[in-house]
């Protein structure tokens, strides 16, 4: 009898279990739901806010050879590297493709300096088609430009310090911000002083045709929107201990000579004219990533001292 007892006892409890359970399961679905951004959102604090392995680069190379550990690790940020270029190509192909819907406008747009899609000529079976490709795909790098920055973060962040991690985070939008003021201002600036000397420079009749055109200005705006990302890389880098605004200084006149050789590899001419109006932004950016990073060399030196005297503080 009392076995009769315990096993009834045992099943209403079991029932009453159950049924608590399918009570609580939307209540339970509805609270995973509203925590789980708050949830991650702690993980990601913490995550800046964690110190990274301090282990040298050059201990790592060394331990290549003779550690399995070592080599394990290295493989493993190959596979991380190898992830986030692929989430990276992969929502820039979803943007090259979406901007297939205004691409045909931003050609209207671009071909605006030299009055119209009707001023080029396409001289190839395919060069419509190629030219469309060219402009979906400089619009696409310029949408997908924020993640592809986040994806490079993301790939460095877990060997930064908290405050590196920080300003990276902070330097995407800038990034984003510089890259698109660049493209701006090829367009806006470079192209209108360009294309008249390029036409006017003899009285042969310009017949350009609309591959060569695009690629010029696509090409044009890709680079120049490039180098407006300098001074942000250089304050980044300063600001990270890897170089110092000294050096920057002091190297100037071989700075000039490399934007010189750069500004001939970028523009697509021979003539000095272009050259020079590539080199004076590049030139300008340069000075500009000089007083930059002196700014980010003052902050680490004082929180450097700020942490000599917290530490000094902390043994007395």
């Amino acid at each position: 009898m009392r076995n009769f007892f315990k096993g009834i006892g045992q099943g209403i409890l079991v029932y009453f279990q159950v049924l608590f359970h399918l009570i609580a399961f939307p209540f339970r679905i509805v609270y995973a739901v509203i925590s789980f951004p708050f949830i991650k959102l702690i993980q990601f604090i913490q995550f800046l806010n964690s110190e990274p392995d301090e282990r040298p680069v050059a201990d790592v190379f060394a331990d290549i050879v003779t550690s399995k550990d070592t080599r394990e690790m290295l493989w493993e940020q190959v596979g991380a590297l190898r992830s986030h270029l692929l989430r990276a190509v992969g929502v820039l192909a979803v943007a090259v493709i979406a901007a297939f819907g205004v691409a045909e406008p931003v050609m209207q747009y671009l071909s605006g300096p030299v009055g119209g899609l009707s001023k080029l000529q396409a001289i190839q079976v395919t060069e419509e088609i190629g030219v469309f490709m060219r402009v979906a795909m400089s619009v696409g790098i310029a949408v997908a430009f924020p993640y592809i920055a986040l994806e490079l973060w993301m790939f460095a962040a877990p060997g930064l310090r908290p405050r590196e991690k920080k300003l990276g985070l902070v330097g995407i939008p800038l990034a984003t911000l510089l890259f698109l003021t660049g493209m701006a201002f090829t367009f806006f600036v470079l192209l209108p002083a360009a294309l008249p000397f390029l036409g006017g420079f003899t009285e042969i009749a310009q017949f350009w045709t609309a591959n060569e055109y695009f690629a010029f200005v696509t090409g044009l705006m890709i680079w120049i929107g490039l180098f407006f990302e300098f001074p942000l890389i250089v304050y980044v880098l300063t600001a990270i201990g890897l170089i110092q605004p000294q050096v920057l200084a002091q190297q100037w006149r071989l700075a000039i000579v490399v934007i010189a050789v750069l500004a001939a590899a970028v523009t697509p001419t021979v003539d000095p004219v272009n050259m020079g109006l590539v080199m004076l932004p590049m030139t300008l950016l340069y000075f500009v990533s000089i007083g930059l990073s002196y700014l980010a060399y003052a902050g680490r030196k004082k929180q450097a001292e700020a942490q000599e005297d917290l530490a000094d503080g902390g043994a007395g």
